[in-house]
């Protein structure tokens, strides 16, 4: 109405011919088939939802999130229903945002996923395992490296078929009641598809439009290999700023940018999509999102670079404020450029400020040392006196510079440190196992340790094990690293000697109601009673929940 275009709804495109340019559409009111001619033809059929081919697609309580539609047809059917578990297959943005809708109605939600993390390349995985070890905190269950086998349904017969068998006729008897994964059955009286999408170009595969995967190829300006025909959004392929390579960025802040370059184009400016950054930002929980753009490590090595990255803690406003909360940044740059690949960031606060610092820092191609005296705004209840971004890039210049010595969760986790000793460097002892560091007092430690002894610094976030690593290397102590992100980011284990824990480390296991096996000295077993002398899948999953939770 606003720009007296025609718009006509309920018209589905069935065919191109590029040849005659013309279109054939079909009229869902009244079936009749009829052409349409263009000058210009813009293909902007986006994305749909992708259904596993699983049987019990079709039962009631199953659904698709891929319009408003569809979360109000969930809403209704879960207060209609009384839901009280559900079972979201994907853990990407979608799913994840719709767990965390789902959990703030009141309901107990498990989250799966084929992956071995959540949202993979999109965020590391250290940044992915932390936000599970969140989520999971928060009530949420999380199973990754998890298929999805069959759905089950009430009645037997009609969950035993996929969704696009029409022979089924759904009931509303036949309603969701658990799913079967490889790692067991799954109660659920709801169950959410967000296992990925597709473009819907299905109807384009006859004529010679050039695509991969399904996704139509493009160059800069949205044009096709065929003569005035132009793509954008969900269904067409865009560059990636970065590596320059092309790519799916199935976002609605990609399809909108790209959407206006190519208005611009065809309005007679010619104007090119310079690419995008894969930038994205989520909500979580309560109290946690997560913000990311450019190339994860991961990426960045694929793509030919020297990368190095850093992980650190700051505030993201001043402490003192009330709502005041941290940023945890991991950094991404090219070791020989110093330049700025990408970002991830985790918080309570506003995570998009940091990561729409890091577009435009990337866009330009700036480097580390670009960002540490930026004029950035200030004020208690907004930010701090230097910035939380211009700290992360301090200290990635630290590190880039052999100031700062450090192993990265992904260094722990893979065993790195093995033959570090542990140093607890927080303001009260706080590891168990592990011998404590006054900061005041690093003369008290130096006497009783070698110079060149290999030191592992453990703080609470980071910066306390900097400021330990610069007072014992102006003491001669040669060999010192610190664990990036502290004990706030990482789960730390004191590691032993096999057969060989101190008695307070046994009196902690114990305290856990664990029972000593006498025949060993580091072995523990745990007592578990049944009523009949076998366990269930959903017992299982609460010993292997403890067993997590408190090790092996």
């Amino acid at each position: 109405k606003l720009t007296g275009t025609a718009v006509h709804t309920d018209s589905e495109v069935v065919a191109v011919n590029p040849a005659e340019k013309k279109i054939s559409v079909i009229s869902s009111d009244t079936e009749e088939k009829k052409e349409v001619s263009y000058d210009k033809l813009v293909i902007a059929v986006g994305a749909q939802s992708m259904v596993p081919p699983v049987p019990g697609t079709n039962l009631s309580g199953v659904f698709t999130v891929r319009t408003p539609e569809d979360a109000i047809a969930i809403r209704t059917y879960a207060k209609e229903q009384n839901v009280k578990r559900a079972v979201v297959v994907g853990g990407g943005f979608i799913g994840l945002e719709v767990a965390e809708n789902l959990m703030a109605q009141g309901i107990s939600v498990t989250v799966m996923d084929m992956a071995n993390q959540l949202m993979p390349n999109i965020f590391d995985v250290e940044m992915a395992d932390y936000i599970k070890r969140r989520l999971v905190a928060g009530g949420m269950c999380i199973f990754t490296g998890t298929a999805l086998v069959k759905i089950i349904g009430s009645n037997p017969q009609n969950s035993a078929k996929p969704r696009d068998n029409q022979e089924i006729e759904v009931t509303a008897a036949d309603r969701v009641s658990g799913v079967d994964t490889s790692a067991g059955n799954l109660p659920a009286e709801m169950v959410i598809l967000s296992a990925g999408i597709r473009p819907a170009t299905t109807f384009l595969s006859d004529i010679e439009l050039l695509m991969e995967r399904g996704c139509i190829v493009t160059d800069e300006c949205q044009r096709t290999n065929l003569p005035d025909i132009y793509a954008v959004g969900d269904c067409a392929l865009v560059k990636n700023r970065i590596t320059e390579k092309q790519q799916w960025s199935a976002m609605g802040s990609t399809a909108n940018i790209a959407g206006r370059a190519l208005a611009l184009s065809l309005g007679g400016e010619e104007t090119k999509y310079p690419g995008c950054l894969g930038t994205g930002v989520i909500k979580l929980a309560k109290n946690l999102n997560a913000a990311r753009t450019g190339l994860t490590e991961e990426q960045a090595k694929e793509a030919g670079f020297s990368a190095i990255s850093v992980l650190c803690i700051a505030d993201d406003k001043a402490h003192y404020y009330p709502d005041s909360d941290i940023f945890i940044t991991k950094l991404i740059a090219d070791a020989d450029t110093h330049r700025l690949l990408g970002m991830q960031v985790i918080g309570g606060g506003a995570v998009d400020k940091m990561a729409d610092i890091a577009v435009a820092g990337i866009s330009f191609g700036g480097k580390v040392e670009d960002f540490i005296m930026m004029d950035f705004a200030y004020a208690p209840p907004f930010s701090t006196a230097i910035h939380p971004f211009a700290a992360a890039c301090s200290i990635l210049v630290n590190k880039l510079s052999g100031r700062f010595d450090t192993f990265t969760p992904t260094e722990y986790v893979a065993g790195a440190a093995a033959e570090y000793k542990l140093i607890d460097v927080q303001p009260a002892p706080a590891i168990p196992g592990a011998e404590w560091l006054d900061l005041a007092k690093p003369e008290v430690f130096a006497e009783k340790h070698e110079k060149n002894e290999k030191i592992l610094l453990v703080c609470a976030k980071g910066k306390r094990g900097y400021l330990a690593q610069n007072k014992l290397k102006a003491l001669g102590f040669t060999n010192t690293r610190v664990l990036e992100g502290g004990a706030t980011f990482n789960p730390i284990k004191k590691t032993f000697a096999k057969g060989k824990l101190p008695p307070e480390e046994i009196k902690r296991v114990k305290g856990l109601g664990c029972l000593q096996d006498k025949r060993y000295g580091d072995v523990f077993n745990v007592r578990v009673i049944t009523r009949n002398g076998k366990i269930t899948n959903e017992e299982q999953r609460a010993i292997a929940e403890a067993a997590e939770k408190f090790g092996s």
